[in-house]
């Protein structure tokens, strides 16, 4: 069963090795890096290397408040298709291979291209992923990149960047974009990376900044 978990991952590194070049050789656009107050961080999120040439205006920009218990993080986006679907995923790395993720929420885009959505939850320095051992995992779905039945047994790996990516590759098709398959959706069928963090450094993404 284990052998199973990394052959899924095998097969998605296999599909994604045909972008890897390319996506390192474009990079992301350069933005300012915010500094964090203990109350209010504000952050934008950059282009993929992939859109560069087929969404030239994308942004977004982050907003994270501390709500006592847990933050409140506001995305805002612009420069993106209209009256379609992106997912929001907390990454550990902003650019291929990604690392740990977990699927935070959708946006979605007006007829202007624009797009907000708010979000509660742990998004700080202390945001993380662990696995204390190995435990049977639930099947929820098949397909190109069906559901590991096992998990791998990891330390804390801290999570601290973000990443937007097409609902679908079709979306990404129509936007003139590549139209690769992902697993970054709720049904791992998702399109290209959209947005990211890239401007931040790979270990210290936006969220290590929120102080606890």
């Amino acid at each position: 069963m284990k052998e199973q978990f990394f052959s899924h991952i095998a097969r998605f590194d296999a599909k994604a090795t045909v972008l890897t070049a390319a996506l390192m050789l474009l990079g992301s656009a350069a933005a300012p890096v915010a500094e964090a107050t203990s109350d209010d961080f504000q952050f934008e999120l950059v282009p993929s290397g992939a859109v560069l040439q087929c969404l030239p205006d994308a942004k977004g920009t982050v907003r994270i408040e501390s709500d006592g218990g847990a933050e409140v993080m506001t995305i805002k986006v612009t420069g993106l298709p209209p009256q379609t679907e992106f997912d929001v995923f907390v990454i550990q790395a902003p650019n291929f291979p990604f690392g740990l993720s977990w699927y935070q929420g959708d946006i979605q885009t007006n007829a202007r291209g624009k797009g907000k959505a708010r979000f509660v939850g742990r998004f700080n320095e202390e945001t993380f992923i662990v696995a204390p051992g190995v435990a049977p995992a639930p099947i929820a779905h098949e397909g190109a990149f069906p559901d590991a039945d096992l998990n791998p047994q990891t330390a804390p790996v801290h999570t601290y960047h973000l990443g937007l990516w097409f609902n679908s590759a079709e979306d990404a098709r129509k936007a003139g974009c590549l139209d690769i398959v992902t697993p970054f959706n709720g049904e791992h069928q998702a399109g290209i990376q959209v947005l990211n963090t890239s401007h931040f450094p790979d270990g210290e993404g936006p969220l290590s900044q929120v102080k606890s």
